[in-house]
């Protein structure tokens, strides 16, 4: 899939709870086909501290009118620089990147687990199941119920379950302690969030012979396999996460 490097206008800055916001892009010509679990590698211009592009998951998508969008969260100057950007203002992109999730190769029963901003690719991915003629369930997680977002955006995808780790709303605990696991099947389960919590689904996943891929957010200098500083250790060897992935078969991971 080529790639490519443009300067996309931004048709919209959405501020969401807490640090999270969306920019939506729209694309100077036709935008090229992207399949859920890529990303993009963002330039941050204005911040003269951040020297690196960040990568970040491509959240979602609308060919008919030619434009995807970003859910970012502020973790530092640079995307506190992309948080104050303006709609009609530019942003420069590298993209489509990366590797994708796979349509399950057996079984319907379907799970999609995200935590924080993890759930990024999981709305594109869900989309992308309806249409081919899946009915997901969604399990997010998040610290409190002040950081819950895109609840209803989720559920036009399917049943949303939640935890929360104070209790605040939905279950108490991590999403590997949501009772939905202890009760439902599910032959297919992606996931998306900091890696103690894809290690966790990834061993519940093991015992039950569930077939499991998961999107890893490990830093990302260039996005092309230049810089070596997101190798991951898997069966193959040490494989770069912005190439080879960022999705992989827990079964392909040596964790």
């Amino acid at each position: 899939m080529a790639k490519r490097i443009e300067s996309l206008k931004i048709i919209e800055n959405k501020p969401l709870k807490k640090d999270f916001f969306i920019l939506a892009l729209a694309g100077n010509g036709k935008i090229p086909e992207m399949k859920p679990g890529q990303f993009v590698e963002v330039r941050v211009d204005g911040s003269p501290g951040t020297f690196l592009r960040r990568p970040v998951s491509i959240h979602d998508v609308n060919y008919g009118q030619n434009t995807f969008s970003l859910l970012i969260q502020v973790v530092g100057k640079g995307t506190e620089t992309l948080s104050g950007l303006k709609r009609g203002e530019f942003l420069n992109l590298i993209y489509p990147l990366g590797n994708s999730f796979s349509l399950p190769k057996s079984g319907k029963n379907v799970l999609l687990i995200g935590g924080g901003c993890g759930i990024a690719p999981l709305l594109f991915l869900g989309k992308y199941l309806k249409s081919n003629n899946y009915s997901p369930d969604v399990l997010l997680g998040f610290r409190n119920a002040e950081r819950i977002i895109e609840f209803d955006d989720y559920r036009q995808i399917g049943k949303v379950f939640l935890t929360t780790e104070d209790g605040s709303q939905g279950e108490k605990g991590y999403v590997t302690d949501h009772s939905i696991l202890k009760t439902a099947e599910y032959e297919n389960i992606y996931c998306c969030g900091p890696e103690p919590m894809l290690k966790a689904v990834a061993i519940y996943c093991s015992k039950r012979n569930i077939n499991c891929e998961v999107s890893l957010e490990n830093l990302m200098g260039c996005g092309i396999g230049a810089c070596l500083c997101c190798v991951v250790n898997t069966v193959k060897g040490n494989l770069c996460t912005c190439i080879d992935g960022p999705v992989f078969n827990i079964k392909d991971l040596k964790w």
